[in-house]
């Protein structure tokens, strides 16, 4: 950014306050880099996550339950740590430098989780395929970038999908409608690194080493950042504007002290301020809503208020920090509708794969093994195979219907995706009862994998894709199109239940 930058009241740079310049920034330009950013990213994630479950079994030694619960663990802090990277985004650094600093944090972890698994001394020290005897030390040091990761990816995921929608302006009718199709095509673009992580950097752990298997996974992140940093001047940067959650607070301290005021009928006499813009940097005035009105008595203004010729934001808020709490407490039920999902969504990195390694993992009459893990290459097959059908078929076939200009709001979007989520949990158990019932009755219990095609597990995988492509892109564009402006990243955290 150079010194003569402008803001728009949309809260994005416009070069040197020429309306010209705008058109050299942003928009489909901007996605190459964004999307470059995001599947070398997805790639190493996947690349390191997908069979991790595996590599704690075998690699540390780990018995089942306990890798299937450090592997939860781990990615459970992967759904926390967002909150810190989007807190800091919205509030200080903006999304540009947020991604870019915890972009260094994730590639110190991955190159860490490399060396740990490549370098004598450091790596665990295995006897035999499956015995291995890892030290404190060693098992200590792949923890340790397990979580520099964690930490790595927490400032990445709450922002990436929000910067990309940033580089379409609201105000401009024609790149809002783009908006709409950037998150489909977002979700599939970022389909393809994980793609390449489920079948090819699998199998290179399988069959290879895990050297290479956790080495490729940091190169990639390496490339994403030089994919990212080589964008910047077509970006379009959103202001931050100071912390979301002392506003937050400021309005529900203030409620509690005027809890006995009473709301005037003409909401025009309730506090905002006189400017154009409202008094939080980058962010556009919220129009008042009526519903949840004790919240407004924060914005009534009182005697004592301005007894010495300035505002005490802990005792007067203006309508858009009391509209501000209002959206976030509208979208918490549809936040907490998703954890649902996610639980579903989470067992193809746990029990899908443990149920598959105990399968048949042959291809046909060969002996080329497919690693259990690699299975989940059919949910992602299963999105590429849905986003282009989603908007160039059904989209257009509901909006006859419907007249949404999207076909079905994203409310419904996500509704159809949580019921489709319930048939890929059921036709996992179907499974899993007839595999039991094979091994009690052919006595297969001393069997390392019984001869059941590991194949029967393709539907519960694509099940699981189909209801990714309602549900997880809805919410992407639900919680960016609900949330604040200035607290787009902190509502984008629910994409990051999303692994993609």
């Amino acid at each position: 950014m150079e010194e003569d930058d402008i803001y728009t009241n949309d809260g994005t740079v416009d070069y040197k306050g020429n309306p010209a310049n705008k058109k050299k920034t942003g928009t489909w330009k901007a996605f190459p880099f964004i999307i470059g950013n995001e599947d070398c990213e997805r790639l190493a994630y996947y690349g390191m996550s997908t069979n991790l479950v595996l590599y704690f079994k075998h690699q540390l030694n780990q018995h089942t339950s306990v890798a299937a619960t450090n592997n939860q663990n781990w990615g459970g802090t992967c759904y926390i740590t967002p909150i810190i990277g989007a807190f800091l985004a919205d509030s200080y650094l903006g999304r540009y430098w947020t991604i870019a600093c915890f972009s260094i944090v994730y590639i110190i972890g991955m190159s860490l989780l490399a060396l740990s698994a490549a370098v004598r001394g450091i790596r665990p020290r295995c006897y035999a395929e499956d015995n291995c005897n890892p030290t404190e030390v060693q098992s200590a040091m792949t923890f340790l970038a397990l979580y520099l990761i964690a930490l790595g990816t927490g400032g990445i995921k709450p922002c990436v999908s929000s910067y990309g929608a940033d580089q379409f302006d609201d105000t401009d009718e024609k790149e809002k409608t783009h908006k709409s199709s950037f998150f489909n095509w977002f979700y599939l673009s970022i389909n393809i690194g994980a793609l390449i992580a489920g079948s090819v950097l699998v199998w290179v752990q399988d069959n290879v080493s895990w050297g290479w298997g956790l080495g490729i996974p940091a190169i990639a992140m390496a490339i994403a950042v030089c994919f990212f940093f080589s964008g910047t001047r077509l970006y379009r940067n959103q202001v931050p504007g100071g912390s979301p959650i002392t506003r937050l607070f400021q309005v529900l301290v203030a409620s509690i002290r005027k809890y006995k005021v009473a709301v005037p009928a003409n909401k025009s006499l309730l506090h905002e301020t006189a400017d154009k813009e409202s008094n939080i940097k980058g962010s556009r005035k919220i129009d008042h809503t009526n519903d949840l009105s004790f919240f407004d008595k924060a914005a009534v203004e009182i005697e004592t208020d301005q007894l010495k010729g300035s505002v005490n934001p802990w005792r007067l808020c203006t309508v858009t920090q009391v509209e501000e709490l209002k959206a976030i407490i509208r979208l918490l039920p549809v936040w907490a509708s998703g954890i649902i999902f996610s639980t579903i969504y989470s067992q193809m990195g746990s029990l899908f794969v443990l149920q598959g390694e105990r399968m048949d993992t042959r291809f046909g009459h060969s002996n080329f093994k497919i690693p259990a893990a690699s299975l989940s290459i059919f949910d992602t097959l299963s999105v590429i195979f849905w986003v282009p059908i989603y908007d160039r078929i059904i989209v257009p076939v509901t909006r006859k219907f419907t007249g949404h200009k999207n076909g079905l709001t994203q409310l419904q979007r996500m509704g159809i995706g949580l019921f489709i989520s319930i048939f890929p949990m059921v036709v996992a158990a179907i499974l899993e009862h007839e595999r039991l019932k094979m091994i009690k009755r052919h006595n297969y219990y001393e069997l390392k994998e019984m001869p059941m095609t590991i194949f029967w597990q393709v539907p519960q995988y694509f099940l699981i894709g189909c209801a990714e492509v309602f549900t997880f892109i809805g919410q992407l564009e639900f919680f960016y199109e609900q949330a604040p402006d200035s607290m787009r990243s902190f509502c984008s955290i629910t994409y990051h239940r999303c692994p993609r």
